[in-house]
């Protein structure tokens, strides 16, 4: 079955750091001592930390034992550990100066009570800072959710779906930190990656957002055979540019509260 695969995330690596990069460049937390990246996957987000804070002391968090794995085998000098974000934001006790998170949150439920719970794990005058996709509603993803509804492959999601990530409006985020928050630093991008072609957001889409559809298909021949039939989807929804080219446009939301 599939699984997280550090390899296959990394195969755009400059395009899903670059946000991570925005993000730290925002934090307005001087000399932190202590940080943790949830979800940090294959550890390219603490190596960003460790840029922007390189006296800091770094602990990388993540549910996937094979991405911690590869993450431990590049950075042997950072503490590193398996576990569930949810769980972690629900204990008591443990704070950072910088509570920080790339492309991970989008995973988790209710979040109205979920990054509250993350700010409490933050020291007085630290910040929680969270970058997600925010792109749910853009083309290739309901070219997703269409595709799983389909009469072809209702088999395998009699709902008409996978569980899929999910994030809100900024102004969601605002009312769920703002009572808890002494500031809030709020933002959207939209990056427009240059792809090579149709297929590469194929590629792109199976490190995170095909997972929780190839997740549910148990048989090989026809998980290939959605990725076939997504692929032929994707085409018309993005035609290449004169040079063959694709542009692919991707929002993500930015979050800095303040403690």
């Amino acid at each position: 079955m599939p699984t997280w695969n550090p390899a296959q995330y990394l195969k755009f690596a400059e395009q899903r750091t670059q946000p991570c990069r925005d993000l730290a460049a925002r934090v307005d937390v001087a000399g932190p001592r202590r940080i943790i990246d949830l979800g940090c996957g294959p550890g390219n987000s603490a190596e960003v930390i460790a840029q922007r804070w390189p006296q800091a002391a770094i602990t990388g968090f993540d549910s996937s034992a094979s991405m911690i794995e590869s993450a431990r085998a590049a950075h042997p000098e950072w503490e590193w550990r398996t576990g569930d974000i949810a769980e972690w934001a629900a204990a008591d006790g443990e704070r950072f100066d910088v509570v920080f998170s790339n492309a991970a949150m989008q995973w988790l439920g209710n979040h109205d009570k979920l990054f509250p719970r993350l700010l409490q794990h933050v020291e007085p005058g630290g910040a929680l800072a969270v970058q997600a996709p925010g792109n749910y509603d853009g083309p290739s993803n309901l070219l997703m959710r269409n595709l799983a509804a389909s009469e072809g492959w209702r088999r395998w999601f009699p709902s008409g779906r996978a569980a899929e990530w999910h994030t809100h409006d900024i102004g969601y985020y605002y009312d769920a930190l703002a009572p808890y928050a002494s500031r809030l630093d709020l933002w959207a991008t939209e990056y427009i990656h240059v792809m090579p072609d149709a297929p590469a957001i194929v590629e792109w889409y199976k490190g995170t957002g095909l997972r929780p559809y190839l997740d549910v298909i148990a048989e090989e021949s026809e998980r290939q055979r959605f990725l076939s039939e997504y692929l032929e989807l994707v085409r018309p929804a993005f035609p290449p540019q004169s040079g063959g080219a694709v542009l692919f446009p991707f929002r993500r939301i930015f979050i800095v509260a303040y403690r």
